[in-house]
């Protein structure tokens, strides 16, 4: 006996027409150039970070990231 199918509840939205007109919220356009500018500016401010003087070993373990990610 072959499986029954089941209707839609819903209509189903009409296709945009050409030249139609796409309007999308503040945040679609806004989150994603923070984003953006947040990772940047996080790659770019890199050159200049410095280990801690009073913490070697941390500064030791950073370096040593940094050599592996470098490769």
């Amino acid at each position: 006996m072959p499986a029954r199918t089941p209707t839609r509840t819903h209509p189903v939205a009409p296709a945009p027409a050409a030249g139609a007109e796409v309007r999308l919220p503040w945040w679609a356009i806004a989150l994603p150039v923070a984003a953006f500018t947040a990772l940047f500016l996080l790659l770019a401010g890199s050159g200049q970070a410095r280990a801690t003087e009073g913490q070697p070993a941390v500064g030791r373990f950073l370096e040593q990231v940094r050599h592996t990610v470098a490769r």
